[in-house]
């Protein structure tokens, strides 16, 4: 379903993010100037959710006693992107944090630390035995394929404690081995088959596991690490132009088809590179505390040595070494985007959310609001919702929602938390506005429209969630007036939901209900997913 909003136009909604913000609308595209530079360590979207795969409609069965956490890398992989494509960073390390008692702090890390190896495939020309210039020699279709020229394999490693000084163990195959295959990127059809073909290969490289130090019974769980579409709804091109987009798609509401292509915004024309792991819920919390934080991040070492004469080999002209620096962060979809002010973006990225009382000023003084009332009214109030400090904005991006996914003892810190106590909701019927969906507000009347939901954003992260327009009602105090005064508006006499904050105020949002209303002209619901392990989609091949 796609809200109407009235005099608060989509064009001139995406006028304003698109001019003021160098990435604003892609969950964490290139969003700070040094992560541009360094493109395979560039995290991009982390979705934490309790497993749906096969689980029933009360949310029971199937694979419900799971969490899968996925965390990507890499964006906007042109499919044709040959002929090296797109192999992770074997000089960096790719980490999974989870915060089981709510301090900030990482108390459970999965570290992922990739390895490529050339098998110098050559053929006999004349009398001379020649190296390939491809990272293929035919037909690919199996794991280590003798047609691979590359191989990539990694290893999952498990932290329990600091994530530089805590006890490490070896994540395991369940069938024994500690090293995992990583497919090769979907070159074509020629190499790789149809996509049926290729999604059958992938499937391949979908592994068992054993997590060593788990509860009994609970050290198993999955991991996939390959190539993915990129699953991400957003008109990212008319965006950054200033909106160069036909204003029948941005002002119909009804229009599914928002990007013009045949039901796919641009960004799912590319794909991304994903680290899918799901692990028993029972072996990432902690105690009788049901409330889990994640966040995703990516280190490289301190220095680096470039080779002016370079070896024969496979990526010689490098030398790493150091400590490891942390150059990506990413918890919440769109904080770095648009809440974090350009000045501190790369500094975000390098911090942890221990420490996040430094960047507190942004959340509840944010200026995103302001920046929409000036293109919207003309003025810098005329938005802005006026109950600052913005309490509500700090529940759900700093503490969690209180009775939804807030910890007993919460540290003010910005991570993506996920309560492991509330059943997931099976694909079909999962609303993509997730805890703010709760109520949808039509003309200011409350209506259930459809079934509850809070296993959604900003309760952990699923695929489905529309999280763009979920943050843009929050910002604009959409969230207030579903809220209401008092609880007197919305979400009155509506079963489990609970209040976000008795400083959440209707009557301070100067917007009032149409707040609720706002949306960007993509419905994250149209995009393809998988109901299943790794749940994102069937790559585009490189040949069409």
């Amino acid at each position: 379903m796609r809200f109407k909003t009235g005099p608060v136009t989509a064009a001139c909604l995406l006028l304003a993010l698109g001019g003021f913000g160098s990435a604003a609308f892609a969950s964490s595209h290139r969003e700070a100037p040094f992560i541009t530079t360094v493109p395979k360590v560039d995290g991009t979207d982390f979705y934490m959710f309790r497993s749906y795969e096969g689980v029933a409609s009360n949310g029971s069965g199937g694979r419900s006693d799971y969490v899968t956490m996925i965390a990507n890398y890499q964006p906007l992989q042109a499919p044709y992107g040959g002929p090296n494509y797109f192999a992770m960073d074997p000089n960096a390390l790719y980490e999974i944090h989870i915060d089981n008692v709510g301090d900030g702090k990482e108390h459970l890390t999965f570290q992922f630390k990739f390895n490529n190896k050339l098998n110098n495939v050559a053929l006999p020309i004349g009398t001379a035995s020649v190296a390939i210039p491809l990272i293929q020699a035919g037909a690919v279709a199996n794991v280590n394929d003798a047609n691979l020229n590359v191989n990539e394999t990694y290893t999952v490693n498990v932290v329990r404690g600091d994530r530089r000084k805590g006890v490490v163990s070896s994540v395991t195959k369940a069938s024994g081995g500690a090293t995992f295959e990583k497919p090769v990127d979907y070159i074509g059809v020629k190499t790789l088959g149809g996509a049926a073909a290729y999604e059958t290969y992938a499937q391949k490289h979908i592994f068992n596991i054993k997590v060593p130090g788990c509860p009994a019974g609970m050290d198993d769980g999955k991991v996939f690490v390959g190539q993915r579409q990129d699953g991400f709804a957003v008109n990212l091109g008319p965006v950054f132009d200033l909106v160069n987009a036909p204003a029948t798609f941005l002002l119909d509401p009804a229009n599914k088809d928002a990007a013009g292509m045949g039901g796919q915004a641009p960004v799912q024309k590319t794909n991304i590179t994903t680290i899918a792991l799901e692990v028993n819920k029972g072996c990432l919390t902690a105690g009788s505390e049901p409330v889990i934080g994640g966040w995703t991040t990516a280190s490289m070492r301190q220095a680096r040595l470039l080779n002016g004469k370079p070896p024969s080999g496979h990526q010689t002209s490098e030398k790493a070494g150091g400590a490891w620096v942390q150059v990506s962060r990413l918890g919440n979809p769109l904080v770095n985007e648009l809440v974090i002010g350009l000045p501190d973006k790369d500094k975000f990225n390098a911090s942890k959310p221990q420490d996040d009382g430094q960047f507190l000023t942004y959340v509840t003084n944010p200026t995103l609001p302001a920046l929409l009332g000036v293109v919207l009214a003309g003025s810098a109030t005329a938005v802005a919702p006026t109950n600052l400090p913005r309490t509500d904005l700090a529940t759900v991006f700093l503490t969690g929602i209180t009775g939804v996914n807030k910890p007993a003892n919460a540290t003010p810190s910005e991570e993506l938390r996920l309560n492991t106590a509330i059943a997931p909701v099976p694909f079909a019927t999962q609303n993509r506005l997730g805890v703010a969906g709760e109520v949808l507000r039509v003309g200011g009347t409350a209506n259930l429209a459809q079934a509850v939901d809070l296993a959604g954003f900003p309760n952990g992260r699923r695929p489905k969630d529309d999280v763009v327009d979920i943050a843009l009602v929050a910002m604009v105090g959409g969230l207030c007036v579903i809220n209401g005064d008092n609880n007197s508006l919305g979400l009155n006499g509506v079963p489990g939901v609970p209040s976000l904050t008795s400083a959440c105020k209707a009557s301070s949002v100067p917007l009032g209900a149409q707040s609720a209303n706002i949306h960007d002209a993509v419905d994250q619901a149209t995009v393809p997913f998988l109901t299943r392990f790794p749940y994102l989609n069937t790559p585009n091949s490189g040949s069409n």
